[in-house]
């Protein structure tokens, strides 16, 4: 059994304190009685079990004056700040919650349905949030100290963290928390939430089936993963896919996937595994596509040689403000690959490589958007040629603040429509004919 503590000096002076208070100074007596050595020996179930029983015996004390329902949510938090997430286990339990942000102990936002929340969640103090980091980042076999105050990590549940403390946090420590969502949004949702309009799906499906390669672009939280996902759907099942991710989150339902993830420096700084040297080592798998889960340093160029030698239907992410700058973001990445090459040769090396570009934004209403998706024709006069096939107009906001807008089909019939026809996807030439779209709505 976990042992119980004997000495209860500090039991006397509670009934005036505050819940929270009451909380912190319960949490510390359950952690001092327990044997964390019986933790391997009894396993998880058992030990939290016994870890529940040791609270209730805590909680229940007469003195402490504690009502049933009290005792219960005493109970519950302590188990919480021991397994859980503490304060934010409501917010991490949330399955509309996409993002947790912390700025300090009395300072928690979240990003629900595309829009940012303050929320009433408090911690105790900033040593309390410090505390709670650091036992999150200790999970993640990572550490944050005052010699190294940033850290990165992945949650047991998929959920990335990002955190940074004193001293270059200087109003008490920060904490960002990416939830990982399995339940898929599918482009049928997409369509019905108007992110995107059937007419578009249905070039972008054909595309994917023709073995397009495709870039997607757009800002933090656009919801460029999410395409990805969708779009790595209908991906045939008979052919091979390697993914490659800093953090898992595609969610691939084929049968013949390998996914590969990076690995981060230990204590010592030792034992990096990057993108680049996963995607050259991917090549050796027998690939049949390749997906990028982000592009953002030099695996670009690997990226991109990949997508020129055979393997077609390759997809990647990439942070940029509009196709454009995701061009500009992919020369620049090119260069800090470590490759001389002129800006001409770069640029056709490109053009070669990426046939479509789909462009994505969370607008200032939180709605998701498809911008536009546009074709990478090729390089004229040095200069990318790119033509959007299909485009979303806004027209102004709605009285509940709601941008106001429709998707238009330009008149331009891509070339890579007859990469499609020979794949044996033939496409109606009607798809591109000028005018504004239906909404899935």
């Amino acid at each position: 059994m976990v042992a119980v503590a004997e000495n209860t000096a500090e039991e006397t002076s509670e009934t005036a304190l505050s819940f929270q208070e009451m909380k912190t100074r319960l949490h510390r007596q359950v952690v001092d009685s327990i044997d964390m050595s019986k933790a391997g020996e009894l396993g998880e179930t058992e030990f939290r079990s016994q870890l529940t029983a040791l609270a209730n015996h805590l909680c229940g004390r007469p003195d402490l004056s504690l009502t049933e329902q009290q005792q219960q949510q005493m109970v519950r938090e302590l188990m919480d700040e021991i397994y859980g997430f503490g304060p934010l286990q409501t917010l991490m339990d949330d399955p509309e919650v996409s993002d947790v942000l912390v700025n300090g102990a009395n300072s928690v936002f979240i990003e629900r349905n595309g829009l940012l929340e303050r929320t009433d969640v408090r911690f105790a103090n900033d040593d309390h949030l410090l505390h709670f980091i650091q036992r999150l980042v200790g999970q993640a076999g990572r550490r944050i100290d005052e010699v190294s105050p940033m850290v990165d990590a992945k949650l047991a549940d998929g959920s990335r963290l990002h955190a940074v403390i004193p001293p270059l946090a200087l109003r008490g420590p920060t904490l960002s928390i990416r939830r990982f969502k399995t339940q898929i949004v599918r482009i049928e949702d997409m369509i019905k939430m108007d992110t995107l309009a059937p007419e578009m799906a249905e070039f972008l499906i054909t595309a994917v089936k023709a073995r397009a390669n495709i870039l997607f672009s757009g800002g933090t939280g656009a919801g460029k993963t999410t395409m990805l996902n969708n779009m790595s759907r209908f991906i045939p099942s008979s052919q091979r896919v390697i993914t490659i991710e800093e953090t898992a989150e595609l969610q691939l339902q084929q049968s013949d996937v390998v996914g590969l993830e990076t690995r981060l420096p230990n204590i010592e700084g030792k034992g990096t595994v990057s993108p680049r040297d996963l995607l050259r080592n991917s090549l050796r798998m027998r690939p049949d596509r390749i997906i990028v889960g982000e592009a953002r340093g030099g695996e670009v160029l690997d990226m991109l040689q990949a997508m020129n030698t055979g393997h077609d239907g390759s997809m990647s992410t990439v942070h940029a403000n509009d196709t454009r700058d995701a061009l500009s973001r992919l020369e620049l990445m090119i260069a800090l690959s470590g490759a001389e090459l002129p800006t001409k040769v770069t640029r056709q090396y490109i053009a070669s490589a990426i046939q479509l570009f789909v462009h994505i934004a969370r607008l200032s209403s939180g709605e998701r958007k498809v911008l536009r998706i546009s074709e990478l024709s090729g390089v004229k006069d040095g200069e990318f040629v790119i033509n959007d096939i299909f485009v979303y107009r806004m027209a102004g906001k709605n009285p509940a603040g709601q941008v106001v807008g429709s998707f238009y089909a330009t008149g331009y019939e891509p070339q890579v429509v007859r990469k499609m026809a020979a794949a044996g996807h033939d496409i109606k030439t009607s798809l591109f004919a000028p005018r504004e779209l239906t909404s899935g709505k």
